[in-house]
């Protein structure tokens, strides 16, 4: 069951990231983007993490924080960070509170194995807290930039 839904604000919450707490509340007045990636270097998320780095000054300029969450622990989020050289945070959700909240904590198929995981899902947050959009079991190829002109577009 979804927990949010666009069009509506979302409810605060805090998280421990690279750069330390992230709180939403503390953004007000810039977008926020958050993605959320199953594990810290995989070829996806790898892939999916450099697209927003290399996008990372457009973000800047539209006024958009990227944040990407997995349920990967802080210590491997510095080194997976450190190695590609984000210039973004990434956030520990150890105990997947935050991808629950978000519904991309789903059971997932992975090589005809059942079991749980994070459900590759990006969402753009307006500069109040509001849900503007949700790209849910994302295709890594060209997200990036689509997710760059709807925060341009807020």
């Amino acid at each position: 069951m979804t927990t949010i839904s666009v069009g509506r604000k979302l409810a605060d919450f805090s998280i421990q990231t690279t750069d330390g707490e992230f709180r939403l509340s503390g953004q007000r007045g810039r977008n926020v983007v958050i993605y959320f990636y199953p594990r810290d270097n995989t070829p996806g998320c790898t892939l999916e993490g450099s697209d927003f780095r290399d996008l990372a000054p457009a973000f800047l300029g539209a006024r958009t924080t990227i944040l990407g969450i997995s349920t990967d622990t802080l210590e491997s989020h510095h080194r997976f960070r450190d190695k590609m050289r984000f210039p973004f945070a990434l956030g520990s959700d150890e105990d997947h509170a935050i991808a629950s909240r978000f519904a991309v904590w789903r059971r997932k198929n992975m090589y005809g194995r059942k079991m749980m995981g994070v459900e590759r899902s990006t969402f753009l947050i307006d500069a109040e807290g509001i849900l503007r959009q949700e790209w849910r079991k994302v295709r890594v190829a060209g997200h990036a930039a689509q997710v760059l002109a709807e925060a341009r577009a807020l």
